[in-house]
């Protein structure tokens, strides 16, 4: 067998020595890692199989002995018109709320991307909405948006304008949710929104200035194009956090309102007021499903925009 020497003479690479502490180091990581990675595991698939295996059952909160009742439980949450109606609501609720949020947020961000005098001012007074307990803020609106007594309709019979009933009024409720919902998280948009206008390359807009291209031109073709990865991003974690909205209803028109009855809100009266907790558990299901189908979308919609800029910048 050829020594260390004969293949340095002979033009060969040495073998790779190995650290003798290397194995022991990488058995220290996992010996760090593992204990969290079992946790982690335990905290979110356990509950997670084990809610998919109540949606087969019959449990119910009042008792009794469990049962496996197939897709039972499928078969009358797709049959029910209750499901319907909050679904259709939540759909609604998320298509208005995630839009109107991303068209302000951008503007805002927009209109705060320069110097602006105040600017670190302006930034913590609109963030202040996103930093505060929703639960909290739901029952401070709850008292603005009040028919009798609330603020806004003192303010509108000041201007004599016509004071609205936002929270009895079946036709206003869900707007009012809207409202509060756009109120609190435009200030997230505007947040990456901001993060991705500075991120652009400010040569790109001197080369643009250039050639003479003009606001609408530099705007369609650098700008939201350059920001449109994190707008994505954006959406898609305001998407899959409005698909599971809960807290507003709670507060502001309660889960039994069927005018603002979202799939969460539908499953805490299934489980809560019913007992039904097979039934509730099918309702996860269906939230988690649609959860994960809207999150594939974003992501592989993520995944395209940047392929393409990396084919332009290459």
């Amino acid at each position: 067998m050829p020594s260390n020497e004969d293949r340095v003479a002979a033009g060969q690479a040495l073998p790779a020595r190995r650290h003798p502490g290397a194995s022991q180091s990488r058995l220290m990581g996992w010996g760090f890692v593992t204990p969290a990675l079992i946790l982690l595991l335990a905290m979110n698939l356990f509950p997670l199989i084990f809610n998919i295996y109540l949606s087969f059952t019959n449990a119910d909160l009042s008792g009794g002995f469990v049962k496996n009742v197939g897709t039972r439980n499928y078969t009358v949450l797709f049959g029910e018109a209750r499901y319907a109606n909050a679904l259709t609501l939540t759909a609604l609720f998320v298509l208005l709320s995630v839009s109107v949020e991303l068209v302000l947020g951008f503007a805002l961000a927009l209109a705060l991307r320069d110097h602006v005098p105040g600017k670190p001012v302006i930034l913590t007074i609109l963030l202040i909405p996103m930093m505060l307990c929703p639960v909290v803020l739901s029952l401070f609106w709850n008292l603005i948006l009040n028919g009798n007594y609330g603020v806004l309709n003192q303010l509108l019979a000041f201007l004599h304008l016509p004071q609205p009933q936002w929270l009895t009024d079946d036709d206003l409720k869900l707007v009012s949710i809207l409202l509060v919902d756009i109120w609190m998280w435009t200030p997230f948009m505007m947040l990456i929104s901001l993060a991705g206008l500075n991120a652009i390359p400010k040569y790109i807009y001197e080369a643009a200035e250039i050639d003479r291209a003009g606001r609408w031109m530099v705007f369609r073709t650098i700008t939201l194009p350059m920001c449109a990865p994190l707008l994505g991003l954006a959406v898609l974690l305001r998407a899959t956090d409005a698909l599971k909205q809960f807290d507003l209803v709670m507060a502001i028109t309660g889960p039994n309102d069927a005018s603002t009855q979202t799939l969460s809100a539908r499953i805490y009266q299934v489980v809560f007021r019913d007992y039904k907790v097979g039934l509730g558990s099918a309702y996860g299901v269906v939230i988690l499903v649609a959860v994960i189908a809207v999150a594939t979308i974003f992501v592989r919609y993520i995944d395209s925009l940047n392929k393409r800029q990396g084919k332009v910048e290459a």
